[in-house]
C-alpha cells in the first residue's frame, strides 16, 4: 500500500493542468481563448497521456493550440511538420554519413594499409555512436526529460507509411536503434497531430488518440479572439471586421481567411488609422485576408452592402 499511494503521488505530480478550468485559465493567459470543449479535451489528453488529434479546416488554430499548449506549461515545442515523401530518416533519425566517412579515412591510416581488422573494427564501433547521431523531431522528443509538447503537424499530408511509424513510436514511447539499442522515453511528451482532413487517417492511429474538431469559431468567439490580440482596437471596428470576414468565408473562394488573417487585418485597420470599414478601406487592405486576385475582385463585388 505504501508503494501504490507513493506511485499515484508522483503520477499527480506530472499531470500538467489541475481541472478543465486549470487549463483553460492557463491557455487563456498564453492569449489562446480556448471553449469548454477544447478545455477539457486537452486536460483529459493531459491527465489520460494519450495522443490529441485535433482536426478541422486550414486557419482555425490547430497549430496554435500545440504553440499556446507548450507556453501554458512551459515546455518545448519539437514539432514534425508532415509532407508528401517524408520517411523514417527525416522523422526519426539519420546517421552522419559525410562525418562517418571521414571517420573511416581517418582511421584507415595514411600508409594506404587500412589499418587492419581492428582498425576497421575501432571504426565501424566508432561510426555507430552518438557522435554521428543526427536526432529528428521524434527521437528528439522522446530523448528529452524536460517538459516536451511534440506537435505533428499536418498528418494528412504524410504517406501511409509515416502513419505505421507514428503507431510504433506512440504506442509505447520507444524507439529501436539497431546500433545504439531500444530508447524508452523517461518522460513522455504531450503529443499533438494536426490534420486538415485532404484524407482520412487510419483507424489504428485514431484509436490511439482522443479526438478535437475544430472550426471557425461564431462571430462573437472571433471578436472576442480579435480583441484580445489587438486590445487597441475599437469593438466596433472589431464587430465590423469579423463580419466582413465571415461573409467572406461563406464565398466559394480558392483559400478563406483564418483566424490568424482576421488578427492580421485587425493590426493593419489599426496601423492605417482607419475608424470604419468602408467600401475604400476593404478594397485598400483586403490583400492582407484574401491571396488569390481572383478571390479579391469576387470579394469586391459581393462586399460592397457588407462593408458599409
Amino acid at each position: 500500500m505504501p508503494d501504490w499511494g507513493r506511485k499515484v503521488t508522483m503520477s499527480l505530480q506530472e499531470h500538467a493542468f489541475a481541472d478543465v478550468a486549470d487549463a483553460r485559465e492557463r491557455l487563456r493567459a498564453t492569449g489562446y481563448l480556448a471553449d469548454e470543449a477544447i478545455a477539457t479535451t486537452v486536460f483529459l489528453a493531459d491527465r489520460l497521456r494519450k495522443p490529441l488529434l485535433v482536426e478541422g479546416p486550414a486557419g482555425v488554430g490547430k497549430t496554435e493550440l500545440a504553440k499556446a499548449l507548450a507556453s501554458a506549461v512551459g515546455a518545448a515545442l519539437i514539432r514534425l511538420q508532415c509532407y508528401e515523401g517524408l520517411d523514417e530518416a527525416r522523422a526519426l533519425y539519420e546517421w552522419n554519413y559525410r562525418k562517418q566517412l571521414l571517420r573511416i579515412q581517418a582511421g584507415s591510416g595514411t600508409d594506404g594499409t587500412g589499418g587492419g581488422a581492428e582498425g576497421w573494427q575501432q571504426a565501424h564501433d566508432d561510426i555507430f555512436s552518438e557522435e554521428f547521431l543526427l536526432s529528428r523531431p521524434l527521437l528528439t522528443a522522446i530523448r528529452r526529460t524536460e517538459p516536451t509538447v511534440l506537435l505533428v503537424d499536418e498528418t494528412d499530408k504524410a504517406d501511409v507509411e509515416v502513419e505505421g511509424l507514428l503507431l510504433e513510436v506512440l504506442s509505447d514511447f520507444q524507439v529501436t536503434i539497431p546500433e545504439l539499442g531500444t530508447i524508452t522515453a523517461q518522460r513522455r511528451p504531450f503529443v499533438i497531430l494536426t490534420s486538415n482532413a485532404t484524407r482520412e487517417l487510419s483507424e489504428a492511429l485514431k484509436r490511439r488518440c482522443l479526438y478535437l474538431h475544430l472550426d471557425y469559431p461564431t462571430a462573437e468567439r472571433e471578436k472576442e479572439i480579435v480583441l484580445a490580440r489587438v486590445p487597441e482596437l475599437p469593438e466596433r471596428l472589431a464587430e465590423s471586421l469579423v463580419r466582413i470576414v465571415r461573409a467572406l468565408r461563406a464565398m466559394e473562394l480558392k483559400k478563406a481567411p483564418s483566424i490568424a488573417e482576421s488578427i492580421d487585418w485587425a493590426q493593419t485597420v489599426l496601423a492605417l488609422g482607419f475608424d470604419t470599414l468602408d467600401e475604400q478601406a476593404v478594397a485598400t487592405t483586403l490583400g492582407v485576408v484574401l491571396k488569390h486576385a481572383s478571390d479579391q475582385a469576387r470579394a469586391i463585388d459581393h462586399l460592397k452592402l457588407a462593408a458599409n
